[in-house]
């Protein structure tokens, strides 16, 4: 992902401290995946170069109430991402804790949510749908479930 994003991350979520319990590496899984989320509902967002205002406001609506990001955090990681728009990303890490995180339905919901995202400005760009459909294969969403999550996420529904 983008590099401020990463080190946002990084600094945010990632650092493990010395001496944490099992509690406490248990609230830093439910982080990382919430933020796994986060970057890549972000990705989204960004990939066709035009983060306008229609789709800040999905992409806040949905890491606020579905991924428990908090107001602060989303603004900031929006920030970056708007600052970032143009940069090259991969997606892998991010991925990659979705897989060792979250549930099935976790999954769904956050390729339901990157659809909403999609279509937030009314113009659905081959780019957004093509990271929806790597995001969805690598973290092993059936078609069946990309497809009811994009007939699910469309405005017209």
């Amino acid at each position: 992902m983008i590099s401020h994003i990463k080190s946002f991350f990084q600094t945010e979520f990632f650092n493990i401290l010395d001496g944490q319990d099992e509690s406490d590496q248990i609230t830093l899984s439910e982080d990382k995946r919430q933020l796994a989320c986060a970057a890549l509902l972000i990705e989204v967002a960004i990939v066709d170069n035009e983060f306008d205002q229609e789709e800040f406001n999905a992409l806040q609506a949905i890491l606020e109430s579905d991924f428990g990001v908090t107001e602060d955090q989303c603004k900031t990681l929006t920030t970056l991402a708007q600052q970032e728009c143009e940069a090259a990303t991969s997606t892998y890490q991010f991925t990659q804790l979705v897989n060792n995180h979250c549930t099935a339905e976790d999954k769904f919901s956050l390729i339901k949510g990157m659809w909403t995202i999609a279509y937030a400005d009314g113009d659905l760009d081959k780019y957004e749908e093509y990271v929806i459909r790597k995001v969805s294969d690598l973290i092993h969403v059936s078609h069946a479930d990309f497809i009811r999550a994009k007939i699910e996420a469309r405005p017209d529904n």
